[in-house]
């Protein structure tokens, strides 16, 4: 199998199975998103199997908000779960769905279900419902309401469309059975009544389905092949088919599971997010911290990176947590093939050559083995920043850096020799002074004193100021889900801001979303939203190592 063809999975063999043996003749999934949160790491690996395995079998993949919960939906998350879906390079079959489109067919088919005997209205409050309902090891009672007549239960739930009702008061039941060892099928509720501005339907509907009951309908109407969701839905199986089965729906569709994807060092529950956001530990949603796509991407993670790490994880039907540092590392490994090079200093430190009279032009290369990157020019001059980590006075010998005495090379240009130093009334150096050793551009001193290192510069006159944001993780803990207060495994140090940065001028001028490599540090991107060329701002995405390996370990 070369590696460009999508590694054999459970799903990927039953669907060719299916079609093997006429049980379907075209593969139809959907990514069902409920649009209430900002999608995240876990979702792309949902995307991207969905999305993919229509992709393989040349199927197709619809895109359906399951926007029956409206107090908790809007249209901004409507928005950018259409955005992380196109971002991470992938297109929806026709029209975006919705299960509101489908409301009234819904409405229609719970009136079919209590026309046959099988649902019914039910007054038990939510407490005494769950009391009513039994346990893991116990057998649910039935209630009360459970032998209301076929013509009672059609008139109430048709009050209950009207809004004849108050919130809570009522609801409609699947009438199945509650001695069911599977809890799911022990009555669950179809239709509650909720009072609430629907994001796409207004004021229309005073009652909204549950999720349980619209969901395989929703696939039914479209014409689902393989209804593919995580694990956690497994036990809601039956009553899925047991819908499918007592309806008179256009498709059988058939819900299939896989795990779910998990992270260490990340949460994805979207209330443990929206905490996140609310209290003020991030900035929104899309915080580079966050593990929304949208907070990967404006992070600097390619899109292609994040499908490789979904396609690497496998998809199987063991529960099982990945380590970020998988993740971490197909960006590394994407941004070292295709990230264009740059310098930057992140702590200035003025060096001033003092045999040098006059600037020149040198072309450095933007990435050291791809040509097709090209190459820019940069001024070399007689004062120049570096880092102010890259001098010292004085040094032993495993520090390759700057020292009075010593030698090293400027990336991409000539050896120098470093002198003196003047120093404020802090005892801070403010300035170093160094000598250019000629003939050295790309070769060698000639008195065979090499340089112990190389360093990265930026040209004084040209050099752009510039935002850093350098970030870290977002949690101290692997495992911070667990943890009973997530604000409390926040970690302190996950943002760094530095403002008075220098980069190159070229990279100054690049546009929101561009990826370097400024060398020696890591991989920047420009920011989404707040890079501009004459306020330039740039986001740590990753460092040029796993620097938390070691102390995982």
């Amino acid at each position: 199998m070369s590696s460009n063809e999508p590694r054999s999975n459970f799903l990927r063999t039953q669907i060719q199975s299916d079609l093997d043996q006429g049980v379907v003749t075209d593969v139809v999934t959907r990514f069902p998103p409920e649009p209430n949160g900002y999608l995240h790491i876990g979702h792309a690996k949902s995307i991207t199997v969905n999305f993919g395995l229509a992709e393989q079998f040349g199927g197709r993949c619809h895109l359906r908000f399951d926007d029956t919960n409206p107090e908790k939906e809007s249209q901004e998350f409507i928005d950018s779960i259409q955005e992380d879906v196109r971002w991470l390079g992938y297109t929806w079959s026709g029209e975006v769905r919705y299960a509101s489109s489908y409301f009234e067919q819904l409405y229609q088919w719970a009136l079919y279900l209590i026309d046959q005997g099988l649902a019914y209205v039910c007054d038990l409050s939510a407490e005494q419902a769950r009391e009513y309902r039994g346990s893991l090891t116990e057998p649910g009672k039935d209630s009360p309401y459970r032998n209301r007549t076929i013509e009672e239960n059609r008139a109430l739930f048709e009050q209950m469309r009207a809004g004849a009702f108050a919130d809570g008061s009522k609801v409609l039941r699947a009438k199945i059975d509650m001695a069911s060892p599977n809890i799911n099928l022990r009555d669950p509720i179809l239709y509650r009544i909720r009072k609430a501005e629907h994001h796409q339907t207004g004021n229309a509907w005073p009652i909204y389905p549950t999720y349980d009951y619209a969901h395989g309908q929703e696939d039914a109407i479209e014409g689902i092949s393989h209804s593919i969701c995580t694990l956690e839905f497994e036990d809601h199986r039956p009553l899925y088919d047991w819908f499918i089965a007592n309806l008179p729906v256009p498709s059988k569709p058939r819900q299939f599971e896989f795990a779910r994807l998990n992270t260490s060092y990340t949460v994805t529950s979207k209330r443990k997010l929206k905490a996140l956001v609310d209290e003020g530990a991030v900035a929104g949603w899309d915080d580079p911290r966050m593990p929304t796509i949208a907070g990967l991407r404006r992070r600097g993670y390619p899109a292609a990176a994040i499908r490789h790490f979904c396609e690497e994880v496998g998809t199987s039907r063991s529960d099982s947590v990945v380590d970020v540092a998988m993740l971490e590392s197909a960006v590394r490994n994407h941004l070292n093939q295709h990230a264009a090079r740059a310098m930057c200093v992140l702590d200035p430190l003025r060096l001033v050559i003092t045999n040098v009279d006059a600037s020149e032009q040198l072309t450095l290369a933007n990435h050291p083995s791809d040509d097709s990157l090209g190459s820019r020019s940069v001024e070399f001059g007689a004062e120049l920043w570096i880092d102010r980590d890259d001098f010292r006075e004085e040094a032993n010998k495993k520090y390759k850096r700057l020292v009075i005495g010593k030698r090293v090379r400027l990336r991409g240009a000539y050896v120098i020799e470093a002198d003196a130093c003047d120093k404020g009334p802090d005892g801070r150096i403010d300035v170093v002074y160094a000598r250019l050793i000629e003939g050295t551009l790309g070769e060698d001193p000639a008195d065979g004193v090499k340089p112990k290192g190389v360093i990265h510069w930026v040209s004084c006159a040209t050099g752009k100021t510039a935002t850093v944001r350098l970030y870290d993780r977002l949690f101290t803990e692997a495992n911070p889900g667990k943890a009973e207060d997530v604000m409390a495994v926040v970690n302190p140090m996950s943002l760094r801001q530095l403002d008075t940065a220098v980069i190159e001028a070229a990279a100054a001028e690049a546009a929101p979303e561009t990826v370097f490599q400024f060398e020696r540090e890591g991989y920047f991107v420009a920011d989404r939203f707040d890079h501009r060329p004459d306020a330039p701002v740039f986001n740590l995405t990753i460092g040029l190592r796993d620097t938390w390996s070691a102390q995982d370990g």
